[in-house]
């Protein structure tokens, strides 16, 4: 199966379940994997044979600086969700959540939530 990836994209959000992380919110970096046959995009060179990944960065900009969820795996379903819901070409997707600042004690890079949804 072809891929698009769109990887790192950094948002601005409010999601948490501390409300001081609702109320100052912080960075989250997004990964998106969608699986499709692109076979026809490379013979055609036509977009309509493919999915525009400038639509699905808006629309995981939407889900990411909109509505605040609790959990991260919220974020990521959400996503999901409304990329299967547009694309019908996608036969499978995965989104994976990052968030470098939690209120954890101690040293860490960051914490992510990988979810897959197929058609």
């Amino acid at each position: 199966m072809d891929k698009i990836k769109l990887q790192e994209m950094a948002f601005y959000g409010h999601h948490g379940i501390d409300s001081e992380e609702n109320t100052l919110g912080q960075r989250f970096f997004i990964d998106v994997e969608m699986d499709l046959d692109l076979s026809g995009a490379g013979e055609s060179d036509n977009i309509e044979d493919s999915v525009n990944y400038a639509e699905v960065f808006s629309l995981v900009q939407s889900i990411a600086e909109g509505t605040p969820c609790k959990l991260l795996e919220r974020v990521a379903g959400k996503i999901n969700e409304e990329i299967l819901a547009r694309y019908s070409k996608v036969e499978e997707v995965a989104t994976t959540v990052h968030k470098p600042s939690v209120p954890i004690h101690g040293i860490l890079k960051d914490v992510s939530v990988t979810l897959h949804k197929k058609r």
